[in-house]
């Protein structure tokens, strides 16, 4: 995370715990293989297992980036003049707001991992969505950011 000149980004990647837990669950499934086909099929199923969490690793973070001209997550671009509103939702009202009270046309770029986060209300009559939820451990910054004028 850097905020620079009024420009904000994050880069949420996977957390320590979630490679341990990955990481637990590719060993057990080396040691299958290990117990059924012995030692070289034990090392190859985990070092392909590791390479594939170090691609999904590198694949799945999510990048949000904010300035006063417009919002970026991921390819996704939100010019800051169809932002109509900016809410900071904690832990509980994320989790409401990916739950029960979702809209199903709303943009969602969430990870599991990550409990907090932002409302984007959209005002453009072109686009049918009526908010972006976003996964943040910086949702103030992001407003400072799409604030600055």
């Amino acid at each position: 995370m850097k905020t620079v000149d009024g420009k904000f980004s994050e880069r949420v990647g996977w957390p320590i715990w979630l490679w341990l837990f990955l990481l637990f669950l590719a060993g057990t499934l080396s040691l299958a293989f290990w117990a059924a086909l012995g030692n070289s099929w034990g090392a190859f199923s985990m070092l392909i297992q590791f390479l594939g969490l170090l691609f999904l690793s590198q694949s799945t973070p999510l990048l949000v980036e904010a300035d006063d001209q417009e919002m970026r997550v991921g390819s996704a671009r939100l010019p800051r003049k169809f932002i109509s509103g900016l809410t900071p939702l904690t832990a509980d009202e994320m989790r409401k707001a990916r739950g029960p009270l979702a809209n199903p046309a709303a943009f969602l770029a969430i990870r599991f991992w990550i409990p907090a986060g932002i409302k984007v209300e959209i005002s453009d009559p072109n686009d049918a969505t009526p908010y972006w939820l976003i996964s943040s451990k910086r949702a103030h910054q992001i407003i400072d950011a799409l604030s600055a004028r």
